[in-house]
């Protein structure tokens, strides 16, 4: 018991230091990144680059015997990841090339900063630390898991609304996301490269495309993510039965891990 609340505090405090470094000091490192090298997408790399180092921190002091690439689960293929997910997302692409008009003037520098950068560092701290990490190393299932990281994934996203059906539409749609990208990330070996490779192609048909100013989307918008989101399950769900490989996501792993589940 006495490891358990260990590790759970421990946990805690060093994301809620995350939290509040990256709230008081993500902007000023930025700006100055910025007005030091002249690229906000060199910018916003560094500073989400350094505003990790109290989550880096925490997991060396977990789990000191791990690699770091390991915790952060980037030690697996990335061509998996991404040949998955580049062919899951077609729906989207094919979709959105129908029925939108791809924008007229594209500013590379922020297309970076919503699709390379975002997708890797939130993939990072939302899926690799505060769902994965909980769902590896202690007996939390999957709901139990994801519950946090989703709710503060979805808090994130909420500036983008303008009404309060907007704010309902983004936070239910920006969590179930998270969910689904964890599902992703925890049925194909804990490779969070596919994870970071469906949020990229997501976020980036939907930067390219004249879609919708924000996630909460329109009917054709959503109708293709939804049938990429459907052959994404399909393709992991194909290969594993095909490579008799178990699910992890089961009855017995929702909540808390049963020894079956565990093993």
């Amino acid at each position: 018991m006495s490891k358990n609340i260990r590790f759970f505090s421990i946990f805690i405090l060093g994301f809620t230091a995350y939290y509040f470094f990256d709230f008081l000091c993500f902007k000023s490192i930025q700006t100055f990144s910025k007005n030091t090298i002249h690229s906000k997408a060199l910018a916003h790399v560094i500073a989400y680059s350094v505003t990790l180092i109290p989550l880096v921190i925490t997991l060396k002091i977990l789990l000191p015997q791990k690699n770091i690439f390991d915790l952060f689960s980037l030690n697996k293929p990335p061509v998996k990841g991404f040949l998955l997910t580049l062919i899951g997302t077609f729906p989207m692409l094919a979709g959105y090339f129908i029925h939108f008009n791809i924008i007229e003037k594209i500013n590379f520098e922020s297309l970076f900063i919503n699709t390379i950068s975002s997708a890797f560092f939130e993939e990072i701290i939302f899926r690799a630390f505060l769902i994965g990490i909980l769902f590896r190393f202690t007996r939390l299932g999957f709901i139990s898991s994801a519950l946090l990281g989703s709710l503060l994934f979805a808090q994130v996203h909420l500036y983008q609304s303008r009404n309060i059906v907007e704010l309902i539409e983004i936070f239910v749609i920006t969590f179930l996301g998270s969910l689904f990208f964890a599902w992703v990330y925890f049925e194909t070996e804990f490779n969070l490269w596919s994870a970071i490779f469906l949020h990229f192609f997501m976020n980036l048909y939907w930067e390219i495309f004249n879609v919708s100013e924000n996630v909460s989307g329109n009917l054709y918008g959503n109708i293709y993510k939804l049938l990429s989101i459907i052959v994404v399950i399909g393709l992991i769900v194909y290969f594993k039965r095909k490579n008799k490989s178990p699910f992890l996501i089961t009855r017995r792993s929702l909540f808390i891990k049963t020894r079956e589940a565990q093993s």
